[in-house]
């Protein structure tokens, strides 16, 4: 092999190196890779259950998406409407949810929000999805200072759950 081949060679061989760890590096905040939507003891879907992932066991809703509270919230009536309501929308009901396994049914109520329609509320708080969480088990929204507060994942005993520092810029727009 020529010195010029063999130093092609190295340095293709650092760029590959180099993109497996950018690559592996990406992973995000997620709860879970295959974060399975909550069900019930009997099997069927749930309304809000608990994953399991890098912020320890955390509530989620029927898709397996995070679920938040607002430290602005003051006990079960919502802070969040207008444009935070958009970004950080409402756990809607219709009807009593359903609890699944991991969560415990006893903190689970609803309540009127201002637009006159039920939010589910655990612990005696508002629960939210966020928008930035794209798929099952991310957690973006975690940490967030956004529309004047904190937001927090929710551990099953109901309490925010403290997580890893967000991405700086994450809460850009809100």
């Amino acid at each position: 092999m020529t010195r010029r081949k063999f130093i092609v060679f190295l340095a293709s061989a650092a760029t590959l190196a180099f993109a497996a760890l950018a690559v592996a590096g990406c992973g995000g905040s997620s709860a879970s890779a295959s974060a399975a939507p909550p069900t019930t003891m009997n099997g069927r879907p749930a309304t809000l259950g608990v994953a399991s992932g890098n912020l320890g066991e955390i509530l989620v809703n029927s898709q397996g998406r995070t679920l938040y509270r607002f430290q602005r919230d003051s006990g079960t009536k919502s802070a969040c409407t207008g444009a935070c309501a958009s970004d950080w929308p409402p756990l809607r009901s219709h009807g009593m949810p359903t609890v699944g396994s991991g969560a415990d049914a006893s903190m689970v109520a609803t309540s009127t929000r201002s637009d006159g329609r039920q939010q589910i509320t655990y612990s005696g708080h508002p629960l939210y999805l966020f928008v930035g969480d794209k798929k099952p088990g991310d957690t973006n929204g975690e940490g967030l200072t956004a529309f004047g507060g904190r937001w927090f994942a929710v551990s099953p005993a109901g309490n925010e759950v403290s997580g890893p520092a967000p991405n700086p810029g994450g809460g850009q727009g809100y």
